[in-house]
């Protein structure tokens, strides 16, 4: 069954499931970022912090790790202030520094055991209620889900690749790139759940 009419728009019933998709992830992303805000202040870091550790941890599950300034740029700080947030979080034993093994001028930033058991110890009950919620869905349904939530995340990314540089900007690094658009459900599917 065609998802358009004859103009070329969405049929109704199409559109509607479309408009209810966005606004189910505009209330996911705000509740995630009230969830985000308790996890900070539980663990002694600031909102900025916590949200370079969800970069940082997103960019680990895709399997590219991100480097300084491809956060720098991600979180949109000035190099000292990048500077200043990596070095705290370092201090606080959330994340480190590595060597990048293709390139030893440049570093990747990894989560600490210690941070990582941080997260896991906060969020593990949320994937307990999780998991309690899906179970009367079948695979094929979370299979679906994946598929679209993939198609969203990728044209999310391709908006923002659209909105461009402002005039003497750098151009952003790894932002729904052709690189990495192709992969993204791909490897986000590999991760763990906990």
């Amino acid at each position: 069954m065609s998802t358009e009419t004859r103009s070329g728009e969405p049929r109704p019933e199409r559109a509607a499931l479309e408009r209810q998709l966005s606004a189910d992830v505009r209330a996911m992303t705000a509740r995630s970022d009230r969830v985000g805000r308790h996890y900070a202040r539980a663990n002694q870091v600031r909102n900025s912090d916590f949200h370079a550790l969800l970069h940082i941890m997103v960019a680990e599950t895709e399997g590219v790790p991100l480097t300084p300034a491809q956060l720098r740029q991600r979180m949109e700080l000035s190099p000292p202030a990048i500077t200043y947030l990596v070095d705290r979080m370092i201090e606080s034993g959330h994340i480190r520094r590595e060597p990048d093994p293709s390139d030893r001028r440049k570093w990747l930033l990894r989560y600490e055991e210690h941070g990582m058991g941080l997260a896991h110890a906060f969020f593990r009950p949320l994937g307990s209620r999780i998991t309690a919620a899906l179970t009367d869905l079948t695979d094929s349904d979370l299979g679906a889900a994946h598929r679209v939530f993939a198609a969203m995340i990728d044209a999310m990314a391709m908006f923002e690749d659209d909105l461009g540089t402002e005039p003497g900007e750098s151009p952003k690094v790894g932002r729904g790139t052709a690189a990495t658009r192709g992969t993204r459900g791909k490897t986000r599917s590999a991760a763990p759940s906990d």
